[in-house]
This record gives structure tokens, sequence and C-alpha cells, in this order.
């Protein structure tokens, strides 16, 4: 008998987004504990193959699936491929975020000066993205009979605001609002949801970029309570709780972790 209260009990597991960063380390907290199987979302199917080869060396299971989730086609063409190769998805992470796989470089730009066009690049991930993924994997989280848990990675842009990404947080928020009621919806059917927001998280790919002026990050980590960025791990940790029984009657949260950037009521 497993003494792991996170233990998955093997449920398969789908990360979208999961081949870097905030992605790759929910992966792979999944599947050392307990995943039947991850299936490894990317854009770009060599960084999943990589996440999925470290799955395997420490003795897990794992599936590489190419996907744009912000493709409703593309998405159930996924679902279906992680369907074949693992088993009935019991859990769904919805990570896949930023500014989307090729984002338009106008999207710093204010929002009035631009158009759609532009708009359409963090919506098109941050919100259709959430929207066809759930879509894609309600049904066969229905039928599985058993409890299923669908988490959303969302941003405290969406809970606080931030200037200059105002599209951005008002596509987090509608992800955020979405599962709200989605969880009211699928409560009867054993399925949970919630979000996790999250502030300032240092990745590889943000490192440097975080780190190469010593005084903004500084003026920057001051508007944090514990006053580092967040890491992979930080997250992925809440993600684990969030899809093991450990967190059964919990849904239709948001949870906050960022630090204390800001605070929940």
């Amino acid at each position: 008998m497993s003494t792991d209260v996170l233990d998955l009990g093997g449920r398969i597991a789908l990360v979208t987004g999961a081949g870097q960063g905030v992605g790759r380390q929910i992966a792979l907290h999944l599947a050392h504990h307990g995943s039947g199987g991850v299936a490894v979302n990317d854009f770009v199917l060599e960084r999943a193959e990589r996440v999925v080869e470290e799955i395997h060396e420490a003795g897990g299971k794992a599936f590489a699936v190419q996907a744009d989730v912000s493709d409703h086609e593309s998405v159930k063409d996924m679902v279906a491929k992680t369907q074949a190769a693992l088993g009935p998805i019991g859990v769904l992470v919805n990570n896949a975020g930023n500014m989307g796989a090729n984002p338009n470089p106008d999207i710093r730009k204010p929002f009035w000066e631009t158009g759609p066009e532009v708009w359409n690049t963090a919506i098109g991930v941050n919100f259709y993205g959430v929207l066809n993924c759930v879509s894609a994997v309600v049904p066969g989280l229905i039928a599985r009979d058993a409890p299923g848990r669908i988490i959303t990675i969302i941003s405290d842009a969406g809970r606080y605001g931030d200037s200059g990404l105002e599209i951005y947080g008002g596509a987090k928020a509608g992800a955020a609002g979405f599962m709200r009621g989605v969880a009211r919806t699928l409560g009867r059917y054993q399925v949970t949801a919630n979000n996790i927001a999250i502030a300032t998280t240092e990745t590889p790919a943000t490192a440097d970029r975080l780190r190469s002026d010593p005084a903004r990050f500084k003026k920057m980590m001051a508007s944090y309570i514990v006053r580092r960025p967040g890491q992979p791990t930080d997250v992925a940790n809440m993600a684990l709780f969030l899809a093991s029984d450990a967190s059964s009657w919990i849904t239709g949260q948001t949870y906050p972790v960022n630090g204390g950037f800001t605070l929940a009521l």
C-alpha cells in the first residue's frame, strides 16, 4: 500500500505546453507520483520528446504529442493519440500559455493601437486553448466514472491586473471564470476543476532576462513577501496536490502560488 498522500493511483495525465519550464516540471512531478502515464504536449515536438526521455530514464511512462492548443482540430487529434497510446485521461493540466507559439511582434504595443489580429495571439492560447482542451477531454473523464482532475495555470495578471498585459490578463481571467463554471457542471461526475495563479517565475527561458539587471530585479522582488521569483517546482507542487486525492473536496478555486505578490481573501 502506498503511503504517498499525493499518489495519483495510476491516473493518466495530459500536460500541455510541457516541453520546458513549468510544464516540464509538472509532467515530471506527476510521473514521479504514481501517474500511469504522462502525455507531454508541446508545439515543438522535440522539446516534448526530451521531457519524455527524462521520465523514461526515471522509470516512468510517458508519450510525446505535438499540438497547437489554440486549434480545435489539433487538440482533438492530440487527445485521441494520447488515449490510444496511454489510455483514458484522468488528469488534464492546461499549462500552455504566455503569448502563444508564434507571438505577434506587436503584442507589446498599447492594445488600442492594435486589433484582433494581434490580440488573438494571447487569447488563442490562454483562453481558447483551455476551452479546446477541456471540451476534448471531458467526454472521456465522464465515461471513466472515476475521480478526474482539471487544472489550469493562470496568472496574477488575471487576478490583479497588469499594465501593458490587458489582453493577456483578460484571457487568463476568462479561463479562470470558465473553470469555475466547469467545476459546477462536472462535480456530479467526480471531476474537480481548479486554477493555479502564478506570478514572476524563473525558468531556463526567463532566468537571463530576470537577472540581467540586478537593480531592476531587486526592485521587482520588493513587491513580494517572499523575496524571490517562483520556481517551476513551486507550481508543480500545487499542481500535484490538485491532481491527487488529497484535494478531492476542493473544486472551483484559484490558488495563488506567487510569493505573496497578491493576497487572496
